[in-house]
């Protein structure tokens, strides 16, 4: 199983290009089985997730062909309703596959998702959703069944606001009979990126970004070719580590909108931050200031950053307060931390960072995707050898990120 090495101290400086969103590659590449014909995808991020991706929708019977970044689909040959548990279980975002299916077949059967531990992430708003546009939903040894002869659009509510539950329903709206209403829709970038790239295949969508979204049905949709946003996360990565490592760092091919939040945190922890129309200029300073943070739904603090912020105030001077509002369990990588010489304490989803003047290079353990970004910034400024075991969390999401940290200068290698 690989492994991250990092040899500590080294200041990061260049210039460094993000991939296309995970996030946002997922749901699109998923919105081909809406339509007959080649859809053509660039930009599209080389990780674990995508070939999961194309490994369901090549089982349900798409054509897919991959090169680089690049990636078609094919969806006329659309032929199986069920997404098994052996695929299912390895990402989350599988259960994206329903609303295609129910609005494409009238019927799927999709296995109840797995992906990171970081906490519960129930379907039940996506399934209470499905019900109102008129499936049938039955939950059966870990399945998930629905069926309708064709969806009717409704008026939806959302208890709390779901990213994937405003993605599924969205798609499934798109040729459904009639005008669909999602109210307290996701506002996330990776769900405007969706509504685009379905608009773009002739779907009839307006709201997307805002708490209301409105999707008025179509007969069917044709073909496209949709281009990937860049990675809001990684991205926000990277201004971190520039941080972190007092560095001088800019950032191409990003959006700097889309990480307005995490900008004005980094620039209260004393960072020297200019934005460009794609690039972000990061300049670290001489010391960190510690900054409370609380995660927050899009256009707040992202819960996808908040370990890597969490490595960052753990050598900022003074105590600082990071509370998690989205997900209970996404404080696992505390411990980890704590192996590095972090002075972390956690009470219910509030954690007490008390900085440290330096942090102690150790073996650590990933747990999770975003917990391995946090334990690979910790190494960038830990004295000595930091290793980082079970790192396939990080190539579900970020990728080549040890050759881009080497290229601006981390002493970093993979290892087996």
């Amino acid at each position: 199983m690989d492994k991250i090495v990092i040899e500590g101290g080294q200041r990061l400086e260049g210039e460094v290009a993000i991939s296309g969103a995970k996030n946002a590659a997922l749901p699109i590449l998923m919105a081909a089985l809406l339509t007959d014909g080649w859809c053509k995808f660039s930009n599209v991020p080389d990780l674990r997730d995508i070939r999961s991706t194309i490994e369901i929708l090549e089982y349900l019977g798409a054509r897919v062909e991959k090169q680089d970044h690049l990636v078609r689909v094919d969806g006329s040959g659309l032929r199986r309703d069920e997404a098994p548990y052996d695929i299912v279980r390895k990402m989350r975002a599988s259960v994206l596959v329903l609303g295609p299916l129910v609005a494409r077949l009238g019927r799927a059967r999709v296995s109840l998702p797995g992906g990171c531990a970081i906490g519960a992430r129930p379907i039940n708003l996506h399934l209470q959703g499905l019900a109102r546009l008129g499936a049938e939903i039955n939950l059966s040894h870990g399945y998930v069944e629905a069926s309708c002869n064709r969806l009717r659009g409704a008026e939806i509510y959302f208890d709390v606001a779901t990213v994937t539950g405003t993605e599924n329903l969205m798609m499934a709206a798109t040729l459904a009979k009639g005008k669909t209403v999602l109210r307290n829709a996701a506002r996330e970038p990776e769900v405007v990126a969706l509504a685009d790239a379905l608009n773009s295949m002739g779907a009839r969508i307006s709201g997307a970004g805002t708490a209301e979204v409105v999707v008025n049905g179509v007969e069917d949709l044709s073909p496209a070719e949709i281009e990937i946003i860049p990675d809001r996360i990684e991205t926000g990565t990277f201004m971190t580590a520039a941080v972190i490592t007092g560095g001088d760092v800019l950032i191409r091919r990003c959006i700097p909108r889309h990480v307005e939040a995490i900008a004005e945190k980094l620039r209260l922890a004393g960072a020297t931050i200019e934005t460009g129309k794609d690039n972000i200029h990061v300049k670290g300073s001489q010391a960190i200031e510690s900054v409370d943070v609380k995660t927050l739904p899009y256009p707040g603090f992202p819960t996808d950053m908040q370990a890597q912020f969490m490595a960052l105030m753990a050598v900022a001077k003074g105590h600082s307060l990071i509370t998690e509002t989205i997900f209970e369990n996404r404080f696992i990588h505390v411990s980890e931390l704590r192996r590095l010489g972090a002075d972390i304490t956690v009470s219910g989803n509030t954690a007490l960072v008390r900085g440290v003047e330096r942090l102690s290079g150790a073996p650590v353990m990933a747990t999770d995707l975003r917990a391995s970004a946090s334990l690979v910034l910790a190494g960038l400024v830990a004295e000595g050898t930091t290793v980082i075991n079970r790192v396939y969390h990080l190539d579900r999401g970020y990728e080549s990120l040890e050759s881009k940290f080497a290229d601006l200068g981390a002493a970093i290698k993979r290892v087996a």
